[in-house]
């Protein structure tokens, strides 16, 4: 079983995820997880128990990007942000609310598309700015309008640091 760095299972006990546990904090810089009940406990100073519960100790399971996230930097998450709050929008507006030019708000809305972040959306009818205008709807036919892809909200959850 595959813990968290620095975390490792006592031999004498073997918890097993089903187990209270609870934690011995060891001179060798490591946390002994043990089960609660274990009789190696009793001679343990106290001063070094800690409480635990699995879900401290286990790594998080869940999405693991593939090795396109390498080609990808905080622009390119903060246009995935923008696209994630704002929801449809196209390359000029991006470009004025993230203050970037509008050459690069068209080239990174390119390389996200193609890398499957962001899908082309048809002109539609939408409702105008979110959280600017309400109740306004029109059909936009000028600009190509941006969405995030499940993979793009993925990766940009993983970039975050938020669990999937």
């Amino acid at each position: 079983m595959k813990l968290r760095e620095n975390y490792t299972l006592a031999n004498c006990c073997k918890p097993q995820p089903s187990d209270v546990i609870i934690g011995y904090y060891s001179y060798d810089n490591f946390i002994k997880v043990h089960r609660s009940g274990c009789h190696n406990l009793s001679k343990a100073e106290s001063s070094r128990l800690i409480n635990l519960i699995w879900q401290d100790i286990l790594p998080p399971i869940g999405f693991t990007p593939d090795e396109d996230y390498a080609q990808l930097d905080d622009l390119d998450f903060r246009i995935l942000a923008h696209h994630q709050e704002m929801g449809l929008d196209y390359s000029l507006m991006v470009a004025y609310m993230l203050n970037i030019d509008d050459q690069t708000a068209f080239d990174r809305h390119d390389k996200l598309r193609n890398l499957g972040f962001l899908q082309r959306v048809k002109a539609v009818m939408m409702q105008y700015r979110k959280n600017i205008v309400k109740n306004k709807w029109i059909k936009h036919r000028n600009h190509t309008y941006y969405d995030l892809t499940d993979k793009g909200k993925k990766y940009l959850r993983y970039y975050l640091g938020k669990e999937c």
